[in-house]
Order: structure tokens, then C-alpha cells, then sequence
């Protein structure tokens, strides 16, 4: 049976064509995005390098799926929008790939429609990946969350820091949940500050965006959004609340929570 390539905005819910297939998804390469494309079963994943960033968090789940047999590769932030797989697909270049996407013959500076057909010789079935850990902290009063895909009903009106980045699905999928402050990284931002442009549906929402710099905070690490990052870029209702770019994050979140109290 030949082998199909999927194409997704995200991986964090793929369906079950997934399985064997090679997925080129919008998400960051960071750990917890690798884990759900193996999750899924999915033959080998081409993701976004989210900028690369603080300790290269954002191709960290290259190594991890090594462990677990995968073929992995990332796209350049430079060359296409994260979030979006279609663009990837489209203009994307490779920037990182683990030893088994190099076997494939996958090299940094290949376009991403190519890399994904090498890749349709990837080894599978590969090792199924253990549960993965806590992905939900309360830090200093403030929920964390390694995606914005778990926020919960609970975070109505509150203040939350996501690992993840804002392109236009993460805006989607926070907007039903309401907080009254959302932290997310700004993987580079990247081609068409694609990592930022989920500000535009928060603005819509009355939800305050901000986002923090990629080298400063590890992406997929929600914590770290919170206690490293440093501010980027704010939405147009972030900024009313007072944020500003260069202000420490955690410095915003207790300014922010003191002004609501």
C-alpha cells in the first residue's frame, strides 16, 4: 500500500490515517508536539523548528523520537508560517533532521515536499511513546500549560502561560476558554510573523496576547513561558492592560492579577 503524506495545522489531534503516514504538521518540534505525532503513529513528522530558541527547545523532539525509532525533520521559521502545514508543505525548508530522517536522505536546506517523499521509506512500526508527564502547573499563583490545548473551563478570566505559540490555531483554540491574560511563545516569530498571528482573533475576542522571545523561553514549556520569558510582542488588549515588549513575563502576570484583585 503506498505510503500517503498528511498535511496539518497541527498535531495535537490527528486522525486515524495518521497511522503509518508521513505528517507534515504545523506544530513546533519541541518534545510534547513529538510525542503526539508519535502518538499517532505516524511513520515519520516534518514540524516546525519554532525559531530553534532557548536551549534549541524548539527541535528538542527531534532527539526524543529518535529514541523512539521515528524519523524527524523540521522546517526553517524563516521559510514558512508554524501552524500552518499547507505553507510548509508549499515553501518550507529544512533546517534539522535526526539521524533517521538523514538515513532517508533528508538534509538542511531541502524543501519540504521533497523531504517528505524520502521519508515515506522511513522505518516503521516504531516503539508506541510512554504516557507523557505533567503537562498542567500552578507557578506563583498562575496556571502553565505546555499547550494551548489544555486549557480547561477553569481558566475563564484567568491568567495563563502556554508553551505554545500563537500562530492563528492557537488564538482558535483559546478563544472559547475566555483568560483575561494568555502568554505564548513567538517561534521567531518567523516567516509572515506567523507566530504571532493568532493575536488578531484574540484581539477580536477582547482577550489580551502576549507573547514572549523564543530565545528566551523554552518552547512547549509552559513554565518557562512563565518564569523566563521575556515580551516580544503584545496584542492591541495586552497592551491596555499595561504590557509592554522588553518586561519580564512574570513581572506582567502579578502586575496584571494585582490590578484584577
Amino acid at each position: 500500500m503506498p505510503v500517503a503524506v498528511l498535511i496539518h495545522g497541527s498535531v495535537v489531534k490527528l486522525p486515524a490515517e495518521a497511522d503509518g503516514a508521513v505528517v507534515v504538521g504545523g506544530s513546533h518540534a519541541a518534545a510534547y508536539a513529538a510525542y503526539m505525532s508519535a502518538k499517532y503513529g505516524c511513520r515519520a513528522a516534518i514540524h516546525h523548528d519554532a525559531g530553534i530558541g532557548k536551549d534549541e527547545a524548539g527541535v528538542g523532539g527531534l532527539a526524543y523520537a529518535e529514541r523512539l525509532g521515528m524519523a524527524m525533520a523540521a522546517v526553517a521559521t524563516a521559510t514558512a508560517c508554524i501552524g500552518d502545514g499547507q505553507d510548509m508543505y508549499a515553501r518550507g525548508l529544512i533546517s534539522r533532521a535526526n539521524a533517521l530522517a538523514e538515513k532517508c536522505g533528508v538534509r538542511a536546506g531541502m524543501n519540504c515536499k521533497e523531504a517528505a517523499e524520502l521519508l515515506k521509506k522511513a522505518p516503521w512500526p516504531h516503539t508506541k511513546p510512554p504516557a507523557m508527564g505533567e503537562t498542567r502547573h500552578v507557578v506563583d499563583g498562575f496556571a502553565c500549560v505546555d499547550s494551548s490545548s489544555l486549557l480547561v473551563p477553569q481558566d475563564r478570566d484567568g491568567i495563563v502561560a502556554t508553551g505554545s505559540h500563537c500562530a492563528l490555531n492557537s488564538g482558535q483554540a483559546v478563544e472559547p476558554f475566555r483568560p483575561r491574560l494568555v502568554f505564548f511563545n513567538d517561534a521567531g516569530p518567523g516567516a509572515d510573523k506567523g507566530g504571532i498571528r493568532g493575536f488578531e482573533i484574540l484581539d477580536r475576542a477582547g482577550i489580551a496576547g502576549v507573547a514572549v522571545a523564543a530565545q528566551s523561553a523554552r518552547i512547549g514549556d509552559g513554565r518557562s513561558t512563565l518564569q523566563d520569558g521575556i515580551v516580544s510582542a503584545v496584542s492591541d488588549a495586552a497592551y491596555r492592560l499595561g504590557a509592554r515588549v522588553g518586561s519580564s513575563a512574570l513581572a506582567l502576570a502579578r502586575a496584571v492579577a494585582e490590578k484584577a484583585a
